[in-house]
């Protein structure tokens, strides 16, 4: 399969455009089970009947992992926005009412939340190990849910379309509590910009009657997992300011 030049990269694959289906090719470094690990939650939110691309494959191409799935044609909320910021308020609108359908599911059968915040903090080499067991014991200080949580969910992962609006890239998917899903969303707008996560954390709110409070208290928790991931230096730098005024000492 020759797949010419990819339409988007990103971290841990790059993504191609191949006789009207998306091929998403997996970097080397990952292992072997990656691709069918993700295709696994793709399949599982598509059964559930949210608006997901259909995996159509999980195979090689030139011995590297690829998904082979849906094309869905429009333009990501992100990219309308940047064209028309004065209707932030209708997008986020938008992307409210998804992500609500997909915290209305249950997702017994995927990996928990804690496991995987629990192993991100660990691996994170901007962390020393005081930080680590902080953050660690707050996170075992939540009761949590086994809601379907995206994990990465904001309007550049949300595909409007002549019929709906599609949700992409499933991989940070797991089960576990709603506001932390939430948190993530706010804290990836906050370095975008402030008055868009204000906004976004303000409608939430009003919609769904969850405390901002209670979606703040896991920010120090997301920050230092994030720090496990492939960040550039001013977003590590304001991670980490989060992460060290929740650890200073009193």
């Amino acid at each position: 399969m020759k797949l010419g030049k990819p339409i988007a990269t990103g971290n841990t694959a790059e993504i191609y455009l191949h006789d009207n289906m998306v091929v998403k090719v997996f970097k080397d470094y990952l292992p072997e089970t990656e691709s069918e690990y993700e295709a696994a939650k793709q399949k599982f939110a598509y059964a559930c009947g949210l608006p997901v691309p259909k995996v159509l494959d999980v195979t090689k191409i030139d011995g590297k992992q690829a998904i082979i799935m849906e094309y869905i044609k429009g333009r990501t909320l992100g990219d309308l926005l940047l064209e028309t910021m004065e209707k932030a308020e209708h997008y986020i609108g938008l992307s409210i009412e998804l992500q609500e359908r997909i915290h209305n599911i249950k997702a017994d059968g995927l990996e928990p939340m804690t496991t995987k915040l629990r192993r991100q903090i660990e691996s994170a080499r901007s962390l020393d190990q005081r930080h680590k067991s902080i953050l660690l014991r707050k996170l075992n200080s939540f009761t949590v849910d086994n809601r379907l949580c995206h994990g990465d969910f904001h309007l550049f992962n949300l595909i409007l379309t002549d019929k709906n609006v599609t949700i992409i890239d499933w991989v940070d998917a797991s089960a576990g509590d709603i506001r932390a899903d939430v948190c993530r969303s706010y804290l990836l707008y906050k370095q975008f910009s402030e008055e868009l996560a204000d906004l976004y954390i303000r409608m939430y709110c009003e919609r769904s009657g969850v405390a901002r409070e209670e979606i703040l208290e896991w920010a120090p928790i997301l920050a230092g997992a994030r720090l496990s991931e492939i960040v550039e230096s001013e977003v590590e730098e304001r991670l980490l300011d989060i992460v060290n005024r929740f650890c200073a000492p009193y």
